[in-house]
């Protein structure tokens, strides 16, 4: 009997050290819970009081055990405090979740929006490893844009997630040499969030905003309300379609990693024939995925797999597709929160 009792403490030392070493990356518990917080608006609807469960309950349209059973395990996890018996409270981690805060972490984790759907495909990883296709169509049904297309509330969540970010965004206008630019062509610039503040730089400036049918309308009502609809024009498309002509540069921010080779190298060779002798491709990505961080650039190449069959690149890789689709490249620029542009023109031009 002391025998296997020695055996089953070994086997249960060799687990625990196993999980000091493991567990941190293998917990799917913790990161739903929190997902559900957020989506639940939990931290704004404590609305900084202590709350008891049975009243966050009511206020949540949710079962009090099991909200109850939520909140334990995430107080434990040092979300969200539980300074009374039975009564939750905001911390400063769930402060993050809140509605309105600068961080956006509760739309983008939200599990009826773009951000939590997205990381619910992952559930589907394994027929990605296994095929070498994006998940997104194993667990929802339909391929990625078409998904979106067929659901306007998500299609809505991801243009505005696309379009948040208000330094990021003036940082790749930054980037760009914008001199004797008259007319700016953005391709597959969803409600035109890049476009209003190349706009706004630039008065003398016009505009063209190309992505499908119901992104462009609402980039319709987004640069109206930005007063500048009379300066733009609008082009509901595919941009794998031959594209308005007429662009002195034509805008590729964030668009070329959605897409493997094939699809990226047609859309690189659209935009060229329609910028024509005298216009210019402008390529906006992140620097060799996140410059130096290895481990965001492997987890967004893989992300971009398992949603839409795209990928991340090298700066090497981006030239080599532009020189493909018959563009030269005239300069490369890095700008200081880590975007790269690929000032590019049609060869021969």
């Amino acid at each position: 009997m002391g025998g296997d009792e020695g055996v089953e403490r070994g086997r249960v030392s060799e687990w625990q050290a196993a999980w000091e070493v493991l567990g941190p990356v293998i917990d799917l518990v913790t990161p739903m819970a929190v997902r559900v917080a957020a989506t639940l608006g939990l931290s704004d609807l404590m609305a900084g009081e202590v709350v008891p469960v049975a009243e966050l309950a009511r206020r949540s349209g949710t079962d009090e055990d099991a909200l109850g059973r939520l909140l334990r395990h995430l107080v434990g996890r040092g979300v969200y405090a539980e300074p009374e018996p039975g009564g939750f409270a905001v911390n400063g981690p769930a402060a993050l979740l809140a509605a309105g805060h600068p961080a956006g972490m509760r739309e983008r984790l939200d599990l009826e929006g773009f951000g939590g759907q997205m990381d619910l495909a992952f559930t589907g990883l394994l027929h990605t490893v296994r095929t070498g296709r994006p998940a997104w169509e194993s667990v929802f049904g339909a391929p990625f844009w078409r998904h979106l297309a067929a659901n306007p509330r998500l299609g809505a969540s991801f243009d505005a997630m696309m379009a948040s970010g208000a330094d990021a965004l003036a940082d790749a206008v930054s980037g760009v040499d914008w001199s004797g630019v008259r007319h700016v062509v953005d391709v597959g610039g969803g409600v035109g969030a890049f476009l209003a503040e190349v706009l706004g730089a630039g008065p003398g400036v016009r505009g063209t905003l190309v992505d499908l049918p119901e992104t462009v309308e609402g980039g319709r009502r987004y640069l109206a309300g930005r007063g500048l609809e009379g300066r733009c024009a609008f082009s509901g498309q595919s941009f794998f379609d031959p594209l308005p002509v007429g662009g002195d540069v034509y805008v590729l921010r964030r668009v070329v990693h959605d897409w493997g080779d094939e699809e990226a190298s047609l859309v690189l060779r659209r935009c060229a024939e329609a910028a024509g002798r005298r216009g210019r491709v402008v390529v906006i990505e992140t620097h060799g995925g996140f410059g130096d961080d290895r481990a965001m650039f492997a987890e967004m190449d893989l992300r971009m797999l398992v949603l839409s069959g795209g990928r991340e690149r090298s700066v090497e890789d981006y030239v080599a597709l532009a020189e493909g689709a018959g563009l030269g490249l005239a300069g490369v620029r890095d700008t200081p929160l880590g975007h790269v542009v690929l000032d590019c023109v049609p060869v021969g031009s």
